[in-house]
């Protein structure tokens, strides 16, 4: 049993870690300021000396529609990157959108991962909520192959992170291989490696048969409205939608989640986790006390070195 470093990003209730080396994050702060007058959105780069860091940061479309786009963020080194996709979350609502995950995409990148950051259609744009949700997630992770050419990206070193919502539809795009066809998703061009979920919600029939009440209230109708109807309306839609009805998804995972968050009930995690584990998936956990649901999706966070300690196990990069 590991612990996540106590500083003001709580206190890990637990941690079954499968690496436990310590991040040098003040290696991470001083390339940060050095490279922060570089990160230019379009097309930016730092050329400096042998052995700086330089990057680039482009916005790309997937498809015809205005949100389907994401931030492209490639190191320029030598050699193919291993990519990380982030899905943000926002109760899979309008009015949120990938730049919250932003400060993420920025450390990864400094490290030497290609951050692929996706917004998509959401309920309430035009074509939003299922399937379009879906299919844009989908599209999203499959255009990586379009992409990687030009910009060195190893398709087969793909590890797709996900916040609150943003988690769950992560977390499917994992489980698409085993859809059967037809279905929105199925036979994906690229396949994750490794998911990773940060508040997650990873069962959507237990969050939609939440009770009516206050923040419960407002992610139960939430789930509601994603997928057109509850589990006992479009039990079909829930069977190939939600993580925990498509297990085992076969790659390794890891399940960060704050106990104290009154948001996405911590609840959700535990049994998502217990019934992975049974059906053979290779999980890490940690579910920390004294971080809110906000928290987890914070790069300046000590618990974000849990996910930093983590990627190196399934891409083979080293963080110091």
């Amino acid at each position: 049993m590991s612990r996540v470093p106590r500083s003001g990003g709580g206190t890990p209730v637990g941690f079954d870690a499968v690496s436990t080396a310590p991040f040098d994050r003040r290696r991470l702060l001083a390339g940060g300021l050095a490279l922060t007058a570089g990160l230019v959105l379009g097309s930016a780069c730092r050329d400096g000396s042998q052995g700086q860091l330089r990057l680039r940061v482009l916005e790309e479309s997937y498809g015809p529609d205005p949100l389907q786009r994401g931030d492209l963020h490639v190191p320029l080194s030598d050699g193919r990157h291993v990519v990380v996709v982030l899905v943000h979350g926002g109760y899979w609502q309008a009015g949120f959108d990938r730049s919250v995950m932003r400060p993420l995409a920025d450390e990864l990148v400094l490290l030497g991962y290609a951050v692929w950051n996706i917004d998509y259609r959401r309920v309430g744009d035009p074509g939003g909520g299922w399937p379009g949700t879906f299919d844009d997630v989908a599209a999203a992770v499959d255009h990586l192959r379009t992409l990687a050419p030009a910009h060195d990206l190893d398709l087969d070193q793909v590890v797709v992170i996900g916040h609150s919502a943003g988690s769950q539809l992560a977390f499917w795009s994992g489980a698409r291989a085993g859809l059967p066809p037809g279905s929105p998703g199925a036979e994906p061009l690229v396949r994750p490696r490794a998911l990773a979920s940060l508040s997650g919600v990873l069962d959507l029939d237990a969050a939609a048969l939440l009770p009516d009440l206050g923040r419960l209230g407002d992610l139960q109708r939430s789930v509601v409205d994603l997928m057109g109807g509850t589990p006992l309306d479009v039990p079909e839609r829930y069977a190939l939608a939600s993580p925990m009805q498509r297990l085992p998804l076969g790659v390794p995972q890891l399940l960060l989640h704050g106990v104290d968050d009154e948001i996405v009930p911590v609840a959700l995690t535990v049994g998502y986790r217990d019934a992975a584990v049974a059906a053979g998936d290779p999980i890490t956990s940690s579910l920390v006390e004294g971080v809110d649901h906000f928290d987890t999706a914070s790069a300046n966070k000590a618990w974000w070195s849990a996910v930093l300690n983590w990627l190196p196990t399934v891409t083979g990069i080293p963080t110091s």
